[in-house]
Formats: structure tokens, C-alpha cells, sequence
């Protein structure tokens, strides 16, 4: 008997006191996805093997407390900027806004307490792919230093064909920046596998990057040609990430300059597939850009939800998003993306999970 696709809430903790919701989306096919009005964490992904059999393959947490206690941006959505701007500093129409350094020397995700620490507003709606689950948020203007009232809606929609649509909008009453993604970390082999993710076999639809400094700031758009980061060619993630290169600060957490422009429509971005489980991952976007970073910073300290801890590379990210330090650098670097958006216009993003 098919299942019938359902959107099921329960509680989930509290942060300061406020209490915080489970949204469990599941499909026709048995695949079930969860996720929090905390930071719209996707905080499990169960998704069938070559056999069918179902297991976790994201990392994350029980509890909305446990969240609260810190982690590497787990599952979460990250703005009002994903990734880093220099210095913690920009400038728009001649007024410099400061924003706070949480990374080194320079800002990222959103600074302090970014829309991942943030509890937002939750209903549902009927769409021709299913019931989706809609988050919205209002960011006040000043908000982490950021110029502009920005009201945001992210639309997650787990569709029969096994794939998590994610869809993002935003608008704004003064003239701001925007990068929006989703942080979720995965593990194709199960999130309490306890092991690594280097031999996943990851493919990358882009033929550059976005080359860094050592506090992984961009300096240029180069190719990959003859680099460790190229992943053209489906390729272990282990295979090079102890390369000697100036590129290879602490493994991969590169911006890769897709081989299509922003568009309209979703394209494929990325492939990765764990040929123990026969899981595969499929990546479409509408985004320039996708951030590829290889869990560089776990360390076997963080317990999950399955018990066991997170060692070195046990989750990969790739997430959708226009080019790290835009604000800077989308007028001096050729090619580079715009992330400001102004009154009138609509930021918007469609980036889709797809798993098999």
C-alpha cells in the first residue's frame, strides 16, 4: 500500500524559553525528511540504500537544547550572508556597514546569532509537488549590522520522486545584500556510521573556482586545470584532499563557479555517490555558485543523534549560493555575482535535493 504524503509537528525543546517545533515531511515512497522552526535546521534525512532500506544521512541533533548548545551550522539556513565578507566590513551607495568578525578576521554566515539561531514562523501549504512546509522570518533593519528590513520565506517540499526542493525569498525596504543557502551536512553512508566521507565519489559541474587567501577569502575566478580541486570527472573525496597545494588550506572549502550563470530554472550542479550504500545525491540549482566543504573542522568531539561521535570528515556540504564576499569583490573581480538587492525587486533561489 503507497503511503500518503503528510507533514506530522511535534514538539522539540526550547530556546529561551520560547518553544521550538518538529515538522516531519514524508512522501509516497516511505522517505522522510525533518525539520525544525529553529534556523530551519534539516535535522534528518532518511533516504533508501540500493536495497531499500532506509537509514539517517544527515548529521545533527535530538533536541532543539542540543542545538542551542553549539555546532558547525548543522542543517541550518545561514544569512542574512552564507559564507564570508571580508573583514567583517562593506560598502554600499558610499555608506560602510560593519558587521561582526566571527570567523578569524572576517564575518560568516550571517554573524552572531544569524537566521540559523533564529526561530521562525511555520505553516504549510498545498503545492502540485505535496504539502510544503513554509518558514518565514522578518530581519529587522540593523539586524547584525546589515541595512534594510529584509522578510524572508524559505518553501521546503519533499516531492514524490525523492527530492527535497528548497525555495527561497526575500524582499527589502532599503537597499541590502543577500546570500542565502542550507548547511546540511551529509553522509551517505548513515550520519552513525561513524565513517568518513573520502570515499564518497563526488562530481562538480564547474570548470573554476574562486581561488582563496589563507582566511579563505576570494582574490580571483581561476581554473581548475591541473588542480586537486578539480572535480570534473567523478572523483573520490579522499583522493587528493591531502594534496600539497596553495589552494589546500585545511582540505576543501572552495566556492565552485558553475558552468551555467544564474538561472531561471534549476540546473544540475553537483552528483555524489557512496557506493557501499548505492545512495546517490544529486544537486540542482538556479545558483551561480556551490560551496563545497569537506567537514574539514570535525574532530570526533560532537555527539549525534545516533550516539556516536562525529569524526574528521564524516559530513560533507554543498551548498548553493552566490560567490563568497560579494559585497566586495562583485565590482573588481570580472564575472563575479551581485548579492545586493534593492526595494521592488525579489531576491529569489530554488536549489533541489535529489536522492536515489
Amino acid at each position: 500500500m503507497t503511503a500518503k504524503p503528510t507533514i506530522l509537528t511535534a514538539p522539540f525543546g526550547q530556546i529561551d524559553g520560547q518553544e521550538v517545533e518538529l515538522f516531519t515531511l514524508s512522501n509516497a515512497r516511505g522517505m522522510r525528511v525533518s525539520i525544525t522552526n529553529n534556523g530551519g535546521i534539516i535535522t534528518s534525512i532518511h533516504a533508501p540504500d540500493r536495497n531499500g532500506c532506509f537509514d539517517d544521512i544527515v548529521l545533527g541533533f535530538n533536541s532543539a537544547e542540543a542545538y542551542a548548545a553549539g555546532h558547525p551550522y548543522f542543517g541550518c539556513i545561514t544569512g542574512r550572508y552564507a559564507n564570508r565578507i571580508a573583514k567583517g566590513a562593506f560598502a554600499l551607495d558610499g555608506v560602510t556597514y560593519t558587521l561582526a568578525c566571527n570567523d578569524g578576521p572576517n564575518h560568516l554566515h550571517g554573524g552572531i546569532r544569524g537566521f540559523d539561531k533564529r526561530i521562525w514562523h511555520a505553516e504549510t501549504a498545498a503545492t502540485p509537488d505535496g504539502t510544503a512546509l513554509l518558514l518565514s522570518y522578518l530581519s529587522p533593519d540593523g539586524e547584525e549590522g546589515y541595512p534594510g528590513t529584509l522578510r524572508i520565506q524559505v518553501a521546503y517540499t519533499l516531492t514524490d520522486a525523492n527530492a527535497l526542493r528548497i525555495e527561497y525569498t526575500a524582499t527589502t525596504d532599503r537597499p541590502t545584500v543577500v546570500n542565502l543557502t542550507n548547511h546540511t551536512y551529509f553522509n551517505l553512508a548513515g550520519e552513525a556510521s561513524g565513517r568518513p566521507i573520502l570515499d564518497h565519489i563526488l562530481q562538480i559541474n564547474a570548470g573554476s573556482f574562486t581561488a582563496i587567501d589563507k582566511t579563505c577569502i576570494p582574490t580571483a575566478i581561476a581554473p581548475l586545470d591541473g588542480t586537486p580541486l578539480d572535480f570534473r570527472d567523478p572523483t573520490a573525496i579522499g583522493e587528493r584532499i591531502g594534496a600539497k597545494h596553495d589552494q589546500m588550506l585545511t582540505g576543501y572549502d572552495h566556492n565552485y563557479v558553475l558552468n551555467s550563470s544564474k538561472n531561471e530554472r534549476p540546473v544540475l550542479a553537483a552528483t555524489v555517490f557512496e557506493p557501499e550504500s548505492g545512495r546517490m545525491l544529486r544537486v540542482w540549482t538556479t545558483e551561480p555558485g556551490i560551496q563545497f566543504y569537506s567537514g574539514n573542522f570535525l574532530d570526533g568531539t560532537v555527539t549525534g543523534k545516533g550516539g556516536v561521535n562525529y569524526p574528521h570528515r564524516s559530513g560533507f556540504c554543498l551548498e548553493p549560493q552566490l560567490f563568497p564576499d560579494s559585497p566586495n569583490l562583485s565590482e573588481t573581480i570580472p564575472g563575479y555575482t551581485s548579492a545586493r538587492l534593492d526595494p521592488g525587486s525579489v531576491y529569489t533561489q530554488t536549489s533541489i535535493f535529489g536522492f536515489s
